[in-house]
């Protein structure tokens, strides 16, 4: 999964549906109609989200089966299809 900066991940909520409810010093708050999640993403620039704060946001915003796909790289792929052959019972 490719990192992304706060700022991206706001704009990318907001092209699914996600609505800017209000800001918090430097948090954005998000919600969804009919969705009681609320997600609070951290806006400092153009500073990178570590890794594991953009998959607990992802996930809770039901996008993370999404960004898997678009972002694979060949080596993902090459090495997963590499283990499925080494492995017969797949």
């Amino acid at each position: 999964m490719n990192s992304m900066s706060g700022k991206q991940l706001a704009k990318f909520l907001e092209k699914n549906d996600w609505i800017l409810l209000r800001v918090q010093g430097s948090h954005h708050i998000y919600g969804k109609p009919g969705n009681p999640v609320r997600i609070s993403v951290p806006i400092h620039g153009n500073k990178d989200l570590k890794i594991g704060i953009l998959k607990h946001l992802l996930k809770m915003a039901g996008l993370l089966e999404n960004t898997n796909q678009e972002n694979s790289t060949p080596e993902q792929s090459t090495s997963e299809d590499m283990d499925n052959e080494s492995n017969p019972e797949n």
